[in-house]
Protein backbone atom coordinates (compact mmCIF):
# COMPACT_ATOMS: atom_id res chain seq x y z
CA UNK A 1 0.00 0.00 0.00
CA UNK A 2 1.16 3.52 -1.21
CA UNK A 3 1.80 6.63 1.31
CA UNK A 4 -0.83 8.27 -0.35
CA UNK A 5 -3.30 5.86 0.30
CA UNK A 6 -2.20 5.33 3.90
CA UNK A 7 -3.01 9.27 3.69
CA UNK A 8 -6.05 9.16 2.51
CA UNK A 9 -8.06 12.64 2.83
CA UNK A 10 -5.57 13.89 5.40
CA UNK A 11 -3.37 14.43 2.55
CA UNK A 12 -5.27 17.35 1.32
CA UNK A 13 -4.51 19.34 5.24
CA UNK A 14 -3.27 22.38 5.48
CA UNK A 15 0.21 20.91 6.16
CA UNK A 16 3.39 24.09 5.64
CA UNK A 17 4.59 23.01 2.31
CA UNK A 18 8.93 23.41 1.67
CA UNK A 19 10.68 24.05 -1.53
CA UNK A 20 14.43 22.44 -2.19
CA UNK A 21 16.83 23.94 -4.70
CA UNK A 22 19.11 21.43 -6.38
CA UNK A 23 22.19 22.68 -7.76
CA UNK A 24 25.47 20.74 -10.29
CA UNK A 25 27.59 21.52 -12.72
CA UNK A 26 30.72 24.02 -12.98
CA UNK A 27 31.68 25.25 -9.53
CA UNK A 28 34.88 27.02 -9.70
CA UNK A 29 33.49 29.98 -9.32
CA UNK A 30 31.15 28.76 -6.25
CA UNK A 31 27.89 29.63 -8.45
CA UNK A 32 26.40 26.12 -7.15
CA UNK A 33 26.84 27.73 -3.39
CA UNK A 34 29.42 24.52 -2.08
CA UNK A 35 32.68 25.14 -1.10
CA UNK A 36 35.10 25.33 -4.12
CA UNK A 37 37.06 22.08 -3.11
CA UNK A 38 33.70 19.85 -4.19
CA UNK A 39 34.74 21.06 -7.96
CA UNK A 40 32.46 20.07 -10.57
CA UNK A 41 29.11 18.84 -9.16
CA UNK A 42 28.10 16.10 -12.13
CA UNK A 43 24.99 14.80 -9.88
CA UNK A 44 21.97 17.32 -8.44
CA UNK A 45 22.78 18.08 -4.62
CA UNK A 46 20.28 19.81 -2.23
CA UNK A 47 21.40 23.58 -1.41
CA UNK A 48 21.45 23.80 2.42
CA UNK A 49 19.14 26.02 3.92
CA UNK A 50 21.33 27.16 6.77
CA UNK A 51 23.45 28.49 4.13
CA UNK A 52 21.02 31.59 3.61
CA UNK A 53 20.70 32.23 7.13
CA UNK A 54 18.10 34.07 7.65
CA UNK A 55 14.30 33.05 9.14
CA UNK A 56 13.12 32.64 5.52
CA UNK A 57 15.59 29.69 5.02
CA UNK A 58 13.65 28.17 7.70
CA UNK A 59 12.65 24.32 7.88
CA UNK A 60 9.27 24.72 5.96
CA UNK A 61 10.31 27.80 3.71
CA UNK A 62 9.19 27.86 -0.22
CA UNK A 63 11.77 29.14 -2.26
CA UNK A 64 9.52 30.95 -5.50
CA UNK A 65 12.15 31.50 -8.17
CA UNK A 66 15.21 30.36 -9.22
CA UNK A 67 17.84 32.18 -11.96
CA UNK A 68 21.24 31.13 -13.49
CA UNK A 69 23.68 33.66 -14.84
CA UNK A 70 27.27 33.18 -16.36
CA UNK A 71 29.01 32.47 -13.18
CA UNK A 72 26.10 33.94 -10.57
CA UNK A 73 23.24 32.64 -9.29
CA UNK A 74 20.02 34.57 -7.76
CA UNK A 75 16.96 33.02 -6.06
CA UNK A 76 13.61 34.73 -4.16
CA UNK A 77 12.01 32.98 -1.02
CA UNK A 78 8.48 33.18 -0.12
CA UNK A 79 8.78 36.34 2.01
CA UNK A 80 9.78 38.14 -1.19
CA UNK A 81 13.82 38.80 0.02
CA UNK A 82 15.60 38.33 -3.46
CA UNK A 83 19.78 36.02 -2.42
CA UNK A 84 22.30 36.16 -5.00
CA UNK A 85 25.65 33.90 -4.83
CA UNK A 86 29.32 33.66 -6.86
CA UNK A 87 32.70 34.42 -6.59
CA UNK A 88 35.17 36.27 -8.25
CA UNK A 89 35.51 35.71 -11.70
CA UNK A 90 36.97 32.91 -13.72
CA UNK A 91 36.84 32.64 -17.21
CA UNK A 92 34.67 29.10 -18.06
CA UNK A 93 35.78 28.35 -21.39
CA UNK A 94 37.26 30.54 -24.65
CA UNK A 95 33.84 30.26 -26.34
CA UNK A 96 32.77 33.59 -27.36
CA UNK A 97 29.02 32.66 -26.69
CA UNK A 98 28.92 31.01 -23.39
CA UNK A 99 27.07 32.78 -20.77
CA UNK A 100 24.06 32.25 -18.44
CA UNK A 101 20.70 31.85 -17.23
CA UNK A 102 17.59 31.75 -15.13
CA UNK A 103 16.36 31.13 -11.20
CA UNK A 104 13.71 32.54 -9.11
CA UNK A 105 12.98 32.89 -5.17
CA UNK A 106 10.62 35.23 -3.11
CA UNK A 107 13.71 35.70 -1.35
CA UNK A 108 15.64 37.14 -3.54
CA UNK A 109 19.62 34.70 -3.41
CA UNK A 110 22.61 35.33 -5.79
CA UNK A 111 25.73 33.59 -6.19
CA UNK A 112 28.65 33.32 -8.23
CA UNK A 113 31.01 36.42 -10.08
CA UNK A 114 30.59 39.61 -9.15
CA UNK A 115 33.52 41.42 -11.14
CA UNK A 116 30.42 44.08 -12.60
CA UNK A 117 28.44 44.49 -9.72
CA UNK A 118 25.67 41.68 -10.57
CA UNK A 119 25.35 40.20 -7.38
CA UNK A 120 23.67 43.51 -6.36
CA UNK A 121 25.41 43.97 -2.80
CA UNK A 122 26.79 47.48 -3.67
CA UNK A 123 30.76 45.78 -4.25
CA UNK A 124 32.45 43.85 -6.74
CA UNK A 125 33.61 41.26 -4.53
CA UNK A 126 32.85 37.28 -5.53
CA UNK A 127 30.99 35.18 -2.62
CA UNK A 128 30.54 31.44 -2.69
CA UNK A 129 27.18 31.81 -0.26
CA UNK A 130 24.08 33.08 -0.57
CA UNK A 131 24.01 36.56 0.22
CA UNK A 132 20.72 38.55 0.61
CA UNK A 133 20.28 41.75 -1.54
CA UNK A 134 19.76 44.18 1.25
CA UNK A 135 19.07 46.74 -1.51
CA UNK A 136 15.64 45.61 -1.69
CA UNK A 137 14.60 44.82 1.28
CA UNK A 138 11.94 47.19 1.00
CA UNK A 139 10.58 45.37 -2.16
CA UNK A 140 8.86 42.07 -2.15
CA UNK A 141 10.81 40.40 -5.14
CA UNK A 142 8.38 38.19 -7.25
CA UNK A 143 10.95 37.26 -10.28
CA UNK A 144 14.70 37.24 -11.57
CA UNK A 145 16.64 36.81 -14.52
CA UNK A 146 20.75 36.86 -14.77
CA UNK A 147 22.19 37.77 -17.61
CA UNK A 148 25.91 37.15 -18.54
CA UNK A 149 27.21 39.63 -16.15
CA UNK A 150 23.59 41.69 -15.04
CA UNK A 151 20.58 40.91 -12.91
CA UNK A 152 16.58 42.33 -13.37
CA UNK A 153 14.40 41.84 -10.64
CA UNK A 154 10.35 42.34 -11.02
CA UNK A 155 9.34 43.54 -7.27
CA UNK A 156 6.68 45.49 -5.48
CA UNK A 157 6.65 47.83 -2.53
CA UNK A 158 6.37 45.73 0.73
CA UNK A 159 4.08 48.81 1.73
CA UNK A 160 1.40 48.11 -1.26
CA UNK A 161 -2.03 48.03 0.11
CA UNK A 162 -2.99 45.23 -2.13
CA UNK A 163 -5.27 47.36 -3.89
CA UNK A 164 -3.45 47.60 -7.69
CA UNK A 165 -0.65 46.36 -9.00
CA UNK A 166 2.92 47.82 -8.35
CA UNK A 167 5.24 45.75 -10.16
CA UNK A 168 8.69 47.75 -10.98
CA UNK A 169 11.64 46.58 -12.45
CA UNK A 170 14.91 47.15 -10.88
CA UNK A 171 18.17 46.50 -12.79
CA UNK A 172 22.20 46.11 -11.83
CA UNK A 173 25.19 44.77 -12.94
CA UNK A 174 26.97 45.52 -16.49
CA UNK A 175 25.71 48.53 -18.23
CA UNK A 176 22.73 48.51 -15.67
CA UNK A 177 24.50 51.54 -14.21
CA UNK A 178 24.90 50.23 -10.43
CA UNK A 179 26.58 47.50 -8.58
CA UNK A 180 23.09 47.95 -6.65
CA UNK A 181 19.26 47.47 -7.58
CA UNK A 182 18.30 50.88 -9.08
CA UNK A 183 14.96 51.37 -10.08
CA UNK A 184 14.72 51.50 -14.14
CA UNK A 185 11.20 52.76 -15.92
CA UNK A 186 13.37 52.82 -19.32
CA UNK A 187 10.52 53.69 -21.99
CA UNK A 188 7.66 52.38 -19.75
CA UNK A 189 6.07 55.26 -17.86
CA UNK A 190 6.02 55.30 -13.49
CA UNK A 191 2.49 53.63 -13.91
CA UNK A 192 3.50 50.84 -16.44
CA UNK A 193 3.31 47.08 -14.67
CA UNK A 194 5.97 44.91 -15.36
CA UNK A 195 5.39 41.42 -16.33
CA UNK A 196 8.45 39.55 -17.54
CA UNK A 197 11.85 40.43 -18.00
CA UNK A 198 15.37 38.69 -19.20
CA UNK A 199 18.58 39.26 -19.64
CA UNK A 200 20.95 38.13 -22.46
CA UNK A 201 24.89 38.62 -23.17
CA UNK A 202 24.80 42.40 -23.58
CA UNK A 203 21.13 43.12 -23.65
CA UNK A 204 17.72 43.00 -21.84
CA UNK A 205 14.42 43.18 -22.97
CA UNK A 206 11.17 43.76 -20.44
CA UNK A 207 7.80 42.95 -21.43
CA UNK A 208 4.64 44.57 -19.92
CA UNK A 209 1.42 43.57 -18.83
CA UNK A 210 -0.43 45.34 -21.59
CA UNK A 211 1.95 43.29 -23.81
CA UNK A 212 4.83 45.92 -24.99
CA UNK A 213 8.84 45.33 -24.82
CA UNK A 214 11.04 47.53 -24.24
CA UNK A 215 14.73 46.82 -24.50
CA UNK A 216 18.05 48.25 -24.25
CA UNK A 217 21.80 47.11 -24.22
CA UNK A 218 24.00 46.18 -27.24
CA UNK A 219 22.45 46.07 -30.48
CA UNK A 220 25.66 45.17 -32.79
CA UNK A 221 23.37 42.20 -34.50
CA UNK A 222 20.05 43.85 -34.23
CA UNK A 223 19.27 42.31 -30.47
CA UNK A 224 17.19 45.64 -29.77
CA UNK A 225 14.53 45.00 -32.52
CA UNK A 226 14.55 48.15 -33.79
CA UNK A 227 15.18 47.94 -37.33
CA UNK A 228 18.91 49.31 -37.45
CA UNK A 229 22.57 47.83 -35.88
CA UNK A 230 23.92 50.34 -33.86
CA UNK A 231 27.54 50.75 -32.19
CA UNK A 232 27.75 51.58 -28.51
CA UNK A 233 25.32 50.63 -25.44
CA UNK A 234 21.94 51.39 -26.28
CA UNK A 235 19.10 53.56 -24.18
CA UNK A 236 15.39 51.62 -23.33
CA UNK A 237 13.02 52.25 -26.36
CA UNK A 238 9.57 50.38 -26.61
CA UNK A 239 9.65 47.66 -29.91
CA UNK A 240 6.69 48.72 -31.94
CA UNK A 241 7.31 46.82 -35.72
CA UNK A 242 6.43 42.60 -36.08
CA UNK A 243 6.92 41.24 -39.47
CA UNK A 244 3.91 39.21 -39.69
CA UNK A 245 4.49 38.99 -43.34
CA UNK A 246 7.30 39.97 -44.99
CA UNK A 247 5.68 41.98 -47.86
CA UNK A 248 3.16 43.78 -45.48
CA UNK A 249 4.30 46.71 -43.21
CA UNK A 250 5.40 45.72 -39.82
CA UNK A 251 2.39 45.62 -37.21
CA UNK A 252 1.98 46.16 -33.63
CA UNK A 253 1.87 42.96 -31.43
CA UNK A 254 0.80 41.68 -28.29
CA UNK A 255 3.47 39.65 -26.46
CA UNK A 256 2.79 37.60 -23.45
CA UNK A 257 6.39 35.92 -23.02
CA UNK A 258 10.26 36.64 -24.17
CA UNK A 259 13.38 35.72 -23.89
CA UNK A 260 16.88 36.49 -24.91
CA UNK A 261 19.91 34.44 -25.98
CA UNK A 262 23.48 35.87 -26.01
CA UNK A 263 22.49 38.31 -29.22
CA UNK A 264 19.19 36.65 -30.04
CA UNK A 265 15.70 37.42 -29.02
CA UNK A 266 12.51 35.53 -28.91
CA UNK A 267 8.73 36.06 -28.11
CA UNK A 268 5.06 34.67 -28.13
CA UNK A 269 2.36 36.37 -29.13
CA UNK A 270 -1.22 36.45 -27.32
CA UNK A 271 -2.57 34.12 -30.30
CA UNK A 272 0.71 31.83 -29.80
CA UNK A 273 3.16 32.89 -32.36
CA UNK A 274 6.85 33.15 -32.16
CA UNK A 275 8.47 36.06 -33.21
CA UNK A 276 12.48 36.09 -33.61
CA UNK A 277 15.57 38.55 -34.00
CA UNK A 278 18.93 39.39 -33.78
CA UNK A 279 21.64 37.22 -34.49
CA UNK A 280 21.04 34.31 -36.60
CA UNK A 281 24.50 33.24 -38.06
CA UNK A 282 23.93 29.42 -36.62
CA UNK A 283 19.84 29.14 -37.47
CA UNK A 284 18.46 30.17 -33.95
CA UNK A 285 16.10 32.31 -35.84
CA UNK A 286 14.23 29.53 -36.98
CA UNK A 287 13.38 31.52 -40.09
CA UNK A 288 14.79 29.55 -44.17
CA UNK A 289 16.69 32.49 -45.49
CA UNK A 290 17.52 35.61 -43.29
CA UNK A 291 16.75 39.28 -44.41
CA UNK A 292 20.19 41.22 -43.33
CA UNK A 293 22.80 39.02 -43.98
CA UNK A 294 22.92 36.70 -41.17
CA UNK A 295 20.60 38.71 -38.53
CA UNK A 296 16.57 39.90 -38.37
CA UNK A 297 16.42 43.67 -37.66
CA UNK A 298 12.96 43.46 -36.52
CA UNK A 299 10.62 40.86 -34.71
CA UNK A 300 10.23 38.45 -37.74
CA UNK A 301 7.25 35.42 -37.48
CA UNK A 302 8.63 32.02 -37.85
CA UNK A 303 6.64 30.95 -40.11
CA UNK A 304 7.59 27.08 -39.91
CA UNK A 305 5.33 26.60 -37.15
CA UNK A 306 2.01 28.18 -38.44
CA UNK A 307 -0.63 26.38 -37.01
CA UNK A 308 1.00 25.59 -33.88
CA UNK A 309 0.42 27.32 -30.75
CA UNK A 310 3.58 28.33 -28.54
CA UNK A 311 3.28 28.46 -24.84
CA UNK A 312 6.56 28.72 -23.91
CA UNK A 313 9.98 29.82 -24.99
CA UNK A 314 13.50 29.75 -23.84
CA UNK A 315 16.84 30.71 -25.96
CA UNK A 316 20.18 29.79 -25.69
CA UNK A 317 23.56 30.65 -26.84
CA UNK A 318 22.93 29.73 -30.80
CA UNK A 319 19.87 27.92 -30.21
CA UNK A 320 15.93 28.19 -29.27
CA UNK A 321 13.32 25.79 -28.12
CA UNK A 322 9.14 26.52 -28.40
CA UNK A 323 7.04 24.44 -26.11
CA UNK A 324 3.54 23.95 -27.87
CA UNK A 325 0.16 23.65 -25.79
CA UNK A 326 0.15 20.40 -25.95
CA UNK A 327 3.68 19.34 -24.57
CA UNK A 328 5.48 18.76 -27.94
CA UNK A 329 9.01 20.64 -27.82
CA UNK A 330 10.63 22.14 -30.90
CA UNK A 331 14.23 22.88 -31.60
CA UNK A 332 16.42 24.67 -33.71
CA UNK A 333 20.07 26.46 -34.14
CA UNK A 334 23.60 25.61 -33.82
CA UNK A 335 24.15 21.84 -32.08
CA UNK A 336 27.69 21.31 -32.34
CA UNK A 337 27.35 20.36 -28.85
CA UNK A 338 24.23 18.57 -28.85
CA UNK A 339 22.70 21.42 -27.38
CA UNK A 340 19.42 20.29 -29.89
CA UNK A 341 19.26 16.99 -28.72
CA UNK A 342 18.64 15.48 -32.28
CA UNK A 343 22.05 13.56 -32.16
CA UNK A 344 26.20 13.98 -33.93
CA UNK A 345 24.31 12.80 -37.59
CA UNK A 346 27.03 11.86 -39.39
CA UNK A 347 30.14 12.12 -36.97
CA UNK A 348 30.91 14.29 -33.99
CA UNK A 349 31.10 17.75 -36.21
CA UNK A 350 29.41 16.83 -39.49
CA UNK A 351 25.51 17.34 -39.43
CA UNK A 352 24.38 18.20 -42.46
CA UNK A 353 21.04 19.46 -41.86
CA UNK A 354 19.29 22.13 -43.96
CA UNK A 355 21.25 22.42 -46.68
CA UNK A 356 24.65 23.47 -44.38
CA UNK A 357 27.25 21.82 -43.98
CA UNK A 358 27.38 23.34 -40.22
CA UNK A 359 26.03 21.76 -37.02
CA UNK A 360 22.58 23.39 -37.06
CA UNK A 361 19.32 23.45 -37.80
CA UNK A 362 17.71 26.79 -39.15
CA UNK A 363 14.05 25.49 -39.15
CA UNK A 364 12.53 24.14 -35.92
CA UNK A 365 12.89 20.29 -35.57
CA UNK A 366 10.25 18.51 -33.66
CA UNK A 367 12.21 16.82 -30.94
CA UNK A 368 9.63 15.22 -28.12
CA UNK A 369 5.79 14.89 -29.54
CA UNK A 370 4.08 15.20 -26.44
CA UNK A 371 4.56 15.40 -22.36
CA UNK A 372 6.66 17.60 -21.62
CA UNK A 373 6.05 20.69 -19.18
CA UNK A 374 8.59 23.14 -18.36
CA UNK A 375 11.81 24.11 -20.75
CA UNK A 376 14.75 25.98 -19.87
CA UNK A 377 18.00 26.28 -22.18
CA UNK A 378 21.81 27.17 -20.59
CA UNK A 379 24.22 28.62 -23.17
CA UNK A 380 25.22 24.90 -24.66
CA UNK A 381 22.43 22.91 -23.08
CA UNK A 382 19.00 22.51 -22.41
CA UNK A 383 16.82 21.06 -19.74
CA UNK A 384 13.27 19.43 -19.60
CA UNK A 385 11.08 18.43 -17.35
CA UNK A 386 8.18 15.88 -18.62
CA UNK A 387 4.31 15.47 -17.19
CA UNK A 388 5.49 12.53 -15.06
CA UNK A 389 8.20 14.91 -13.36
CA UNK A 390 11.39 13.71 -14.48
CA UNK A 391 13.95 16.14 -15.57
CA UNK A 392 15.89 15.29 -19.01
CA UNK A 393 18.60 17.56 -20.46
CA UNK A 394 21.43 17.93 -23.35
CA UNK A 395 24.16 19.43 -24.46
CA UNK A 396 27.58 20.28 -23.62
CA UNK A 397 28.14 18.50 -20.50
CA UNK A 398 31.69 18.71 -19.29
CA UNK A 399 30.68 19.94 -16.17
CA UNK A 400 27.71 17.39 -15.88
CA UNK A 401 25.32 20.52 -16.20
CA UNK A 402 23.36 18.74 -18.77
CA UNK A 403 23.03 15.15 -17.98
CA UNK A 404 24.39 12.68 -15.36
CA UNK A 405 26.66 10.43 -17.53
CA UNK A 406 30.08 11.15 -17.80
CA UNK A 407 30.62 12.17 -21.58
CA UNK A 408 31.59 15.55 -22.82
CA UNK A 409 28.65 15.74 -25.14
CA UNK A 410 24.79 14.59 -24.59
CA UNK A 411 23.47 14.23 -27.85
CA UNK A 412 20.28 13.02 -26.88
CA UNK A 413 17.76 13.77 -23.99
CA UNK A 414 19.24 11.64 -20.74
CA UNK A 415 18.04 11.82 -17.55
CA UNK A 416 19.03 13.98 -14.82
CA UNK A 417 17.90 12.13 -11.72
CA UNK A 418 17.69 12.94 -7.85
CA UNK A 419 16.22 15.39 -7.77
CA UNK A 420 13.11 14.32 -5.09
CA UNK A 421 9.74 16.68 -4.98
CA UNK A 422 7.17 18.04 -7.49
CA UNK A 423 9.79 20.22 -9.92
CA UNK A 424 8.31 23.46 -10.63
CA UNK A 425 11.43 25.75 -11.84
CA UNK A 426 14.40 24.77 -14.07
CA UNK A 427 17.55 27.24 -14.45
CA UNK A 428 20.35 26.71 -16.32
CA UNK A 429 23.70 28.79 -17.01
CA UNK A 430 27.06 28.26 -19.19
CA UNK A 431 28.31 25.35 -17.02
CA UNK A 432 26.01 25.13 -14.23
CA UNK A 433 22.45 24.37 -13.44
CA UNK A 434 19.64 24.46 -11.01
CA UNK A 435 15.92 23.23 -9.99
CA UNK A 436 13.47 24.15 -7.94
CA UNK A 437 11.02 21.68 -6.49
CA UNK A 438 7.92 21.72 -4.36
CA UNK A 439 6.23 19.51 -1.51
CA UNK A 440 2.77 19.80 -1.47
CA UNK A 441 1.73 16.38 0.64
CA UNK A 442 3.11 14.50 3.63
CA UNK A 443 4.59 12.08 1.24
CA UNK A 444 6.29 15.28 -0.50
CA UNK A 445 7.53 16.12 3.02
CA UNK A 446 8.45 12.56 4.13
CA UNK A 447 10.92 12.12 0.51
CA UNK A 448 12.23 15.12 1.82
CA UNK A 449 13.43 14.49 4.74
CA UNK A 450 14.78 10.64 3.59
CA UNK A 451 16.62 12.53 0.40
CA UNK A 452 18.45 14.96 3.04
CA UNK A 453 19.26 12.49 5.25
CA UNK A 454 20.00 9.06 3.01
CA UNK A 455 23.66 7.72 3.08
CA UNK A 456 25.31 4.97 2.14
CA UNK A 457 24.99 2.89 5.27
CA UNK A 458 21.09 3.25 5.08
CA UNK A 459 20.57 4.05 1.30
CA UNK A 460 19.16 0.00 0.97
CA UNK A 461 16.61 0.02 3.67
CA UNK A 462 15.50 3.88 2.01
CA UNK A 463 15.61 2.39 -1.73
CA UNK A 464 12.75 -0.26 -0.25
CA UNK A 465 10.88 2.30 1.27
CA UNK A 466 10.83 4.39 -1.81
CA UNK A 467 10.19 1.65 -4.32
CA UNK A 468 7.03 0.18 -2.23
CA UNK A 469 5.88 4.03 -1.62
CA UNK A 470 5.97 4.88 -5.11
CA UNK A 471 8.60 7.74 -4.55
CA UNK A 472 10.90 7.05 -7.77
CA UNK A 473 13.35 9.71 -7.99
CA UNK A 474 13.84 8.74 -3.83
CA UNK A 475 14.92 5.24 -5.19
CA UNK A 476 17.31 6.02 -8.07
CA UNK A 477 18.91 8.55 -5.55
CA UNK A 478 19.67 5.71 -2.86
CA UNK A 479 20.70 3.31 -5.69
CA UNK A 480 23.08 5.22 -6.91
CA UNK A 481 24.42 5.92 -3.47
CA UNK A 482 24.88 1.51 -2.92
Amino acid sequence: MEIDEILGESKLAKIPTKSVIYVWGYNQSGQTGRSGKEGNLRIPRQLPMDLFGCPAAGGNSRWLDIACGREHTASIASNGSLFTWGSVAFFLINWSYHFSWLCLFHDLVCIGANEYGQLGDGTERGRKYPKKVKHLQSEFAISVSCGAHCTAAIAEPRENDGSMSTRRLWVWGQNQGSNSPRLFWGAFTPDTVVRQVSCGAVHVVALSEDGMLQAWGYNEYGQLGRGITSEGLQGARLIKGYARFLDEAPELVKIIQVSCGEYHTAAISDTGEVYTWGLGSMGQLGHCSLQCGDKELLPRRVVALDGIVIKDVACGGVHTCALTDKGALYAWGGGQAGQLGIGPLAGLFSCKPNGSDMMLRNLPVLLIPFGVRLVCCGHSHTLICNNEGRIYGWGYNNYGQAANEKSTYAWYPSPVDWCVGEVRKLAAGVGHSAVLTDAFSLKELCEFALANNVNQSNASVIEDVASRTGSDALARLCERLR
